[in-house]
């Protein structure tokens, strides 16, 4: 009997130890790294151009966040998409060495003045890529090693920079509308600037998140120099706004329909104003929002993430999609399967969702999502502080909405648009149904019965 009530009280004390012990504190740390490639590689977007030089830099950010052994790298890059899978895989697998690290997320500006990452064409991986991958394994393992007891905070401001380029007439006909002097926005557009800020417990700044829909196209193909475009500007007004402490983030939102004012500006015609103009305008409304946020700490930090792989169908019939492309200007002498997307049956495309401390989640889609995917994202999900990033861990060509794929136009029913109609629709509903699983309100058992049989029956249930 002694023997018993010894054990009981063992348990106990054992039970009440676990209980009081105090939960994980969430870290953050952030680093960032100069990745632009040598001259000579190709550029992104537009028609084919080698760089000729560097007008600004391009940097890979890094902000690593951790709650005890569950660690998250959030990687933004100053390029016109993320790297491809085999590049991903390889960069996880080095930090999950180096750090720990369980979930790498890797996002892209969508810059149009960055090396091209578009390599079917090519056997292997240049030299200046692997160098890239190198770089970036590097910082996500300073900004672990450097991680400190951080807090959190979110607030919302409002810009307008840009407008809607898929102009849609009365007669249903959908025009190209490229740049808009004027600086009227055409609907959809989202002027929201979601910020999240990032201070280590003593109030220091460390990161600035700042969350927009735009293209960053304000120069055009005649610049073939390496350049950020505006979201480079931003970044810089909001660090120098900062006093230097911070390290901003663009996370690019759903700007597949979305053009700066001031879109494909020739050189002669001032491009660089223009490009200083519109970084500068969001920076200016990013930087107040992120000086009036209080970050706070949360007495039960958390950080849940999952990356899905969902299957969808090519798009068009194989044969009149390469009689398209044969049709259109862009094929050179590297002949048809360099611009072929994967035509199989099934196309995995990857769908992250992240929820920080039960009160922050973040959507990652793989392509470029139209506008209305982010406000609808925002408008319904279960948590107040939600952000959507287009561009993200992979690159499937242009994701609009059934309704834009029905009207047509660039992007909406174009080469460049090779995923099945209502794609993005999965894919958000997707990620609500995630989250509302790491927040505990969908299980993965039925509920016990709440009713007696009999009554339930009586009112007409079979």
């Amino acid at each position: 009997m002694r023997a018993w009530k010894q054990v009981l009280v063992l348990t106990f004390l054992a039970l009440l130890t676990v209980k009081w012990l105090p939960a994980a504190a969430l870290k953050a740390g952030v680093a960032k790294v100069d990745i632009t490639p040598p001259v000579g590689v190709p550029l992104w977007g537009y028609e084919l151009r080698d760089s000729t030089g560097t007008l600004d830099p391009l940097y890979a950010r890094v902000l690593v966040l951790e709650v005890g052994e569950k660690r998250l790298a959030l990687v933004t890059l100053d390029l016109g998409r993320t790297f491809g899978r085999d590049s991903i895989d390889r960069l996880r697998a080095a930090a999950k060495a180096s750090s720990g690290i369980s979930y790498v997320f890797v996002t892209a500006t969508h810059d149009h003045s960055a090396p091209s990452l578009q390599d079917k064409y090519r056997n292997g991986t240049p030299a200046w890529e692997t160098a890239m991958l190198e770089k970036i394994g590097a910082a996500i393992a300073a900004a672990h090693r450097n991680a400190v007891e951080a807090r959190l905070g979110v607030g919302y401001g409002v810009a307008y920079i840009g407008h809607n380029r898929h102009r849609l007439n009365a007669d249903g006909t959908v025009t190209w509308f490229e740049h808009n002097p004027t600086e009227i926005p055409t609907s959809p557009v989202d002027p929201t600037v979601p910020v999240l800020r990032v201070d280590a417990v003593d109030g220091r700044p460390l990161a600035v998140l700042v969350n927009y829909a735009c293209h960053p196209v304000v120069f055009g193909p005649d610049n073939t120099q390496y350049s950020a475009d505006w979201p480079g500007v931003m970044e810089k007004s909001v660090e120098q706004a900062l006093g230097g402490q911070p390290i901003c983030f663009f996370l690019q939102g759903a700007a597949g329909d979305i053009n700066p004012y001031f879109a494909v500006i020739p050189l002669k015609e001032d491009a660089i104003k223009r490009r200083d103009w519109t970084g500068q305008r969001l920076g200016d409304e990013a930087a107040r929002v992120a000086m009036g946020i209080h970050t706070q700490t949360t007495a039960e930090p958390s950080l849940d993430f999952a990356e899905d792989l969902l299957p969808f169908h090519f798009r068009y019939d194989v044969e009149k999609y390469k009689r398209a492309l044969m049709g259109g200007s862009e094929i050179d002498a590297r002949g048809l399967d360099a611009y072929m997307p994967d035509t199989h049956y099934e196309q995995q495309l990857p769908v992250a969702t992240v929820l920080i401390n039960k009160q922050i989640a973040l959507l990652g889609m793989p392509g470029e999502p139209f506008v209305d995917f982010q406000m609808n994202w925002r408008s319904r999900c279960p948590v107040k502080d939600c952000f959507l990033t287009g561009y993200s861990n992979g690159y499937f060509g242009y994701l609009p909405t059934i309704k834009a794929a029905t009207e047509g136009g660039y992007g909406a029913a174009s080469a460049a648009t090779w995923i099945e109609p209502g794609a993005g629709e999965i894919m958000v509903d997707h990620a609500l149904v995630r989250v509302y699983q790491m927040l505990g309100l969908l299980t993965d058992a039925p509920e016990d019965p709440k009713e007696d049989y009999s009554v339930t029956h009586r009112r007409g249930t079979p």
